[in-house]
């Protein structure tokens, strides 16, 4: 079944980071090419920054390359190597424990001063691995990058209309897809939530199994703009009047990858189950 077409493509090269639109991309086992691999953790602990609590990520515009990142920000602009393999620490995302590699010590003091706080910069090689929830992965031994638990993340712009105009019946302005941070969008003429019931689909030659919703927090209430909250709860107040679920609130679904492939925008999405 023919469901719309692939209308956008965006990667978190940086956890929490600002996130950078592309024409195309290669789809691999961790998710999109780029996506996520790199994170910001406390110095002390390992434990992982998020843009929940330091909002300040949100005005982290990364360029990522096999080299490396090139950082930018408000007080902020710096190269960063791909680090070596022997410099590792342990880190947490979540109830993840993991290793990663560790940046060098001019990257992190740097970006201690602009946070303000002692933190690292790790990155995700291939020989650091975090399995996705037994729970969901369709098979044995499936990684997922610094993400907070699936390969991907996919919204309908139908989905977003909805909420948009429940928001201006309100009184209140539409909210930009950059709110909840997708890593695909289909365009689509099917219902708000259609991909609520899709189980697995295709875009080009890459296919997907539709494995869970995501469940929403505080972060969507952030303008990644002025890096306010939102002093109403917006728009989770609004998601919950028609968005709620047993494990909260639900926009958007997470996929995990079954192949590898290329993905532009434009691309055919086509319903398999």
């Amino acid at each position: 079944m023919h469901l719309g077409q692939l209308a956008q493509i965006t990667i978190y090269p940086v956890k929490s980071s600002a996130g950078l639109n592309l024409t195309q991309t290669q789809i691999e086992p961790r998710g999109l090419r780029f996506d996520r691999r790199w994170m910001i953790v406390a110095a002390a602990t390992g434990h992982f920054l998020s843009a929940r609590e330091t909002p300040q990520l949100l005005q982290l515009l990364v360029q990522p390359s096999e080299q490396g990142l090139h950082l930018q920000a408000p007080g902020l602009d710096l190269q960063v190597a791909t680090p070596a393999p022997d410099g590792q620490r342990q880190v947490s995302v979540w109830d993840d424990e993991l290793s990663a590699r560790l940046a060098d010590s001019e990257t992190n003091n740097r970006l201690s001063d602009w946070l303000g706080q002692a933190v690292q910069l790790v990155y995700m090689a291939p020989e650091n691995q975090r399995a996705i929830d037994p729970r969901y992965a369709t098979a044995a031994a499936q990684s997922v990058s610094f993400a907070d638990g699936y390969p991907i993340l996919l919204l309908s712009a139908a989905s977003l209309s909805e909420l948009n105009r429940r928001l201006l019946e309100k009184g209140r302005g539409a909210l930009s897809m950059a709110r909840f941070r997708p890593n695909l969008v289909v365009d689509t003429a099917l219902a708000a939530h259609a991909e609520d019931a899709w189980k697995r689909i295709q875009i080009g030659a890459a296919e997907f199994a539709v494995v869970k919703p995501c469940v929403r927090c505080v972060l969507t209430t952030i303008d990644p703009d002025t890096l306010q909250r939102e002093p109403d709860n917006e728009p989770l107040k609004t998601l919950i009047e028609y968005r709620r679920s047993p494990k909260g609130v639900t926009f958007g679904m997470n996929l995990i990858p079954l192949n590898q492939a290329e993905l532009a925008l434009g691309m055919s999405v086509v319903r398999l189950a």
